[in-house]
């Protein structure tokens, strides 16, 4: 029997449910799934507590890595025992479970350098970093970013890709052990936001120019120091809301900071066109096997274990990714 991990109500982690569940053949253009190991990020806390609206009751979780067990009809690209990973969003909400059916379309068939608890802890943040660093801004060799949430599983992977790129990486942490983290895969500098003013620190770490652009995955509590880091023109990505969402503001406020520029992007949109998405998977994957980019995993849980994980990962308990391993 497969077991999923589903929530009949939003709130807290309490709200989950280990439960044993059904799993049909697969339909025309479907395959079946043994998950091997399934990304653990904070964008579930979005589903589970309400901020990403779905029917109830739902699966939780848009991340995983196993092995086809069953392919449907009109499936020709896959084959059983082919190993694959997957991310989404609503389309792959559900990935908190032992087996699932999941459309062949979204599928990523995994080089053998890549393995599943890897490619589990890596198709979802570093398709995020992917875009965030290759589509977002056209960087060029020295320009500074501002970083939030350096020591986390995107914050890593942006880190090590953008000094790949030549780029002057300033990284927020709320611990001086994150701190060390960070600066391990490629932080020049690292500010400690419990008890450094961000903004002050980054003029001082910039000559008082500003960043060309800041990573924000934080959200209402690093908004207006956010801002304030940019340089004239500079961009703000809005790429999360871990502290609450950014409340009303008046636009000029972007004129007044030095007629900055402000983008909320989704991973959605930049994995949508199929060319783009095996563009962006291709480099990524390139990267990992080369060890230019490593996948840090430093927190494994079991399924069961989804309330604890979630109370670990709001409680900033987490570094470098998280992933649930499946027996």
């Amino acid at each position: 029997m497969a077991t999923a991990v589903k929530f009949y109500e939003t709130g807290g982690p309490e709200v989950l449910r280990f439960e044993d569940v059904d799993v049909r053949e697969p339909g025309p253009g479907e395959v079946r799934i043994r998950h091997v190991a399934v990304g653990l990020n904070f964008a579930d806390t979005y589903f589970r507590g309400g901020t990403y609206v779905v029917p109830l009751p739902a699966g939780l979780g848009n991340e995983a890595a196993g092995v086809v067990e069953a392919i449907g009809a009109g499936v020709t690209h896959l084959a059983v025992g082919d190993r694959v990973s997957y991310t989404g969003f609503i389309n792959t909400l559900g990935a908190y479970s032992t087996e699932r059916l999941i459309s062949a379309d979204l599928l990523i068939k995994l080089p053998q350098a890549i393995s599943c608890e890897t490619a589990a802890a890596m198709t979802m943040r570093g398709l995020s970093a992917a875009y965030l660093v290759r589509r977002i801004y056209p960087f060029k060799a020295g320009d500074a970013v501002l970083l939030h949430a350096a020591a986390g599983g995107v914050g890593l992977i942006v880190s090590q890709w953008a000094k790949l790129l030549g780029l002057t990486v300033i990284g927020t942490v709320s611990t001086d052990a994150k701190a060390e983290v960070a600066r391990a895969h490629g932080c020049d500098h690292t500010i400690n936001y419990s008890h450094e003013d961000v903004a002050k620190r980054v003029r001082e770490l910039t000559g008082g120019v500003g960043v060309s652009v800041v990573f924000d995955s934080v959200g209402k509590d690093t908004f207006m120091s956010s801002l304030d880091s940019l340089k004239r023109r500079g961009l703000m990505v809005c790429v999360g809301t871990a502290s609450g969402k950014i409340p009303p503001f008046d636009p000029q406020i972007l004129a007044r900071k030095g007629s900055v520029y402000m983008t909320r992007p989704g991973l959605a949109d930049y994995i949508a066109d199929p060319a783009e998405k095996a563009e962006l998977v291709d480099e990524l994957f390139g990267h990992v096997a080369a060890g230019r980019i490593r996948i840090e995993i430093n927190q494994r849980y079991a399924l069961r274990d989804a309330v604890q994980a979630h109370r670990d990962l709001e409680a900033r308990k987490t570094t470098g990714s998280s992933i649930f391993v499946v027996e």
